[in-house]
């Protein structure tokens, strides 16, 4: 079977968040759109629904609520001391981070406000940094969890497409594969692929890959926003950079498998530019699903600052490694220790207020909206996904005893734990609360957190001893490291045109999301802030989408 050529003004390739906003926006424009997904229906928003839902905004309503005090000049301070931005491929990047900042200090909020996203009250304090003012991290809370969490971030975009469908404006082609974008006099044309088998996959399952037909379509203008490649493990480690240590033997998959890279060799083989594919962002708080959705599927503990870090064989991580600090930092040190896991120490008071799952799944009391449900956030006891992992989980130890705790950890370990060690860490770090004062760093930097309304309320437990009975019982969590995002990918101008080596656009052909590296092609650099990945796509999205309806 063979579909004919259908013509349109534009083509999208993916329909995940960043291709939804650039359909929405030429929508608005009255433009005509295919949208080709190799996916089923169900997984229509890509891996955008699957997510926490949080934002990056610079003076917000909602920060300005809780105290703090924000600045564009202080989150460009942030950004830059995170980016480390020190290429020649970072011109476009650059240019693209400099647009973001002013996007998120300025309309962004209110774009989505006009579109009925709304946001949680209380400001998250993510990737809190390496402890400089002028180098990597938040120096203020900016992750604004959207009231919906990913499908609520997603569903603004998903029903401005419906509703092209609807007009007859919008083409949307699930279970249609891009295998080549056609290229005719230098210009990019259209698109030919495969049609897939129909599969009842549920949303993020794997689905068939039988080939049951072939497409073509031609159109003015194609859009690539097909993601990055989290859920590829082989190009992960054939990207991993030098940097970082040697790849991990054993990963978690943080997004799902057809979040596979295809398209970044099928855009480069069409003209396209592929620069800073070494930079990328994984987590080492993954756990292990206990009921997964797809092949090796991991949960990030967003963490608060008070669980104690160790490596695989019971030594401390060094300062200022400590929960939710500086990820990319974490994940380096790690890779010297020779394991591909760690491990957190904790006690049910930290567990209760500073554990919190991302994805939308995970937290059915944002994602739902549900009012009564969330007020058990502030009532004692742990969230219930977070007591179904601790209970169901195949990487959490609870005992009653420190000795109980020793035993447990030993019988998941994979190389030989000082039991010892991690005893003499536990109890340094418990003499040192004696006072109210400590020259424990870690212990500094949760009495400073408690300083931030937010975090005092309900994300940072009050300080205590681990071995205190009545904080008990006692928590050992084994982390593994869990794939995420690229970084890096096509090059684009601001408006999203794709550039090709010569720095010259590729005629015809756009790219937005994480297939441009979120814009530019590393909008990032080296390092991320958090809340800039779904606001990444949301903004590449929207240029695109607007610079293809302008012509």
């Amino acid at each position: 079977m063979t579909n004919a050529v259908t013509e349109s003004d534009a083509i999208i390739v993916g329909a995940g968040l960043a291709g939804l906003v650039a359909a929405s926006e030429l929508i608005d424009a009255g433009k005509r759109v295919t949208i080709v997904e190799q996916e089923p229906a169900a997984s229509l928003g890509g891996q955008a629904w699957w997510s926490f839902g949080g934002l990056f905004l610079i003076d917000s309503p909602e920060q300005r609520r809780m105290g703090v005090k924000d600045s564009l000049a202080l989150a460009r301070q942030d950004w830059l001391g995170s980016a480390g931005f020190d290429r020649e491929e970072d011109h476009w990047p650059k240019r693209w981070a400099e647009a973001y900042l002013q996007f998120a200090a300025g309309e962004k909020r209110a774009w989505l406000h006009e579109k009925g996203v709304r946001f949680f009250p209380i400001v998250g304090w993510a990737e809190r940094g390496s402890g400089i003012a002028g180098g990597h991290g938040n120096s203020v809370p900016r992750f604004h969890i959207t009231w919906g969490t990913g499908p609520g971030v997603v569903a603004p975009f998903v029903r401005r497409v419906q509703q092209g469908v609807a007009s007859g404006l919008v083409t949307l082609l699930h279970r249609h594969r891009v295998d080549e974008l056609i290229v005719e006099d230098g210009r990019v044309t259209g698109v030919r692929g495969a049609i897939l088998a129909e599969d009842p996959a549920l949303r993020g399952a794997p689905s068939s890959r039988e080939v049951v037909g072939e497409f073509e379509l031609s159109a003015t203008a194609v859009a690539v926003t097909s993601g990055g490649i989290g859920g590829n493990h082989d190009l992960v480690r054939a990207a991993w950079p030098e940097r970082l240590g040697t790849p991990p033997t054993h990963m978690l998959s943080g997004v799902p498998a057809h979040v596979d890279g295809r398209m970044l060799g099928i855009s480069e083989a069409a003209g396209a530019r592929l620069i800073n594919g070494d930079r990328m962002w994984h987590y080492t708080e993954g756990i292990q699903n206990w009921n997964p959705v797809w092949q090796q599927h991991g949960i990030r503990i967003l963490p608060g600052p008070s669980s104690l870090w160790l490596d695989a064989s019971g030594e401390r991580l060094p300062v200022p490694l400590f929960p939710g600090f500086d990820t990319l930092g974490t994940l380096e040190h790690l890779r010297t220790t020779g394991a591909d896991y760690s491990w957190f120490v904790l006690t049910q008071k930290i567990i209760e207020k500073e554990f919190a799952l991302s994805g939308s799944e995970q937290n059915p009391d944002l994602t739902n909206k549900d009012l009564r449900l969330l007020s058990k956030r502030i009532g004692p006891g742990a969230p219930g996904p977070v007591e179904a992992f601790k209970e169901k989980g195949a990487d959490f130890v609870v005992a009653d005893t420190l000795d109980e705790l020793l035993a447990g950890m030993q019988r998941l370990s994979d190389v030989p734990l000082d039991s010892e060690r991690v005893a003499q860490h536990i109890q340094e770090r418990d003499r040192e609360l004696d006072n109210a004062f400590s020259k424990d760093l870690q212990l500094a930097a949760i009495r400073g957190a408690r300083e931030y309304r937010g975090d005092k309320l309900i994300r940072v437990a009050s300080p205590h001893k681990l071995l205190d009975p009545s904080a008990g019982p006692l928590i050992a969590v084994k982390l593994h490291i869990l794939t995420r995002k690229s970084l890096g990918g096509i090059e684009t101008d601001l408006d999203g045109r794709v550039l090709g080596d010569g720095g010259e656009p590729v005629a015809g052909l756009y790219a937005a999301g994480e297939a441009s590296g979120f814009g530019g092609g590393g909008v990032h650099g080296y390092r991320a802030l958090e809340g800039t990945f779904l606001g990444g796509c949301l903004f590449s999205g929207r240029q695109v989408g607007r610079a293809i309806a302008r012509g």
